[in-house]
């Protein structure tokens, strides 16, 4: 299994995966209007044998800090539960510290997102639609967010799904 950015000629493999993962088309429609916008900031792949296994996006937030928003990540249903998506998650955050992001916030579940550095108390003090116990953030440099606040909104994209869901 390699890691690798998405490119233009895997996008119908990457739709495929993301419906292949979820139950409904709402990721890989969310995926598309996103990468139509040009919001999305990091897009990862997870290629075993010259097919996409995995795919995450990481997308420009606008808030009072330079920080993205972790999703969706998708594995197909047969590689589910096999490291796939940690390593994507992994690998996403590392290439975000590398281009100097900040901070990135996930909505999900903590007990899966804590290993990777995430927790609801870091996002405490921002103020999202997606504020709760399932809104977390991580901190990509030394300095620590629990001190920080603002507003953080995703891009458009995102307007309207937290009542699909």
């Amino acid at each position: 299994m390699r890691i690798a950015p998405e490119t233009l000629a895997l996008r119908n493999a990457i739709r495929t995966t993301l419906l292949a993962a979820f139950p409904t088309s709402l990721e890989a429609d969310l995926v598309d209007r996103l990468r139509e916008a040009g919001d999305i900031e990091i897009g990862l792949v997870s290629i075993e044998e010259a097919a996409v296994i995995g795919y995450i996006a990481f997308s420009r937030l606008d808030a009072p800090i330079k920080a993205l928003g972790l999703g969706p990540v998708a594995v197909v249903p047969e590689r589910q539960r096999g490291g796939v998506g940690s390593a994507l998650i992994r690998a996403g955050l590392e290439h975000a510290k590398a281009a100097g992001w900040q901070a990135v916030f996930v909505l999900g579940y903590p007990a899966y997102y804590h290993r990777f550095g995430f927790e609801t108390d870091t996002a405490t003090g921002f103020s999202s639609p997606y504020a709760g116990p399932y809104f977390m953030a991580t901190s990509l440099s030394n300095e620590s967010l629990r001190a920080k606040s603002g507003r953080v909104a995703y891009p458009p994209a995102f307007d309207g799904l937290e009542e699909q869901e």
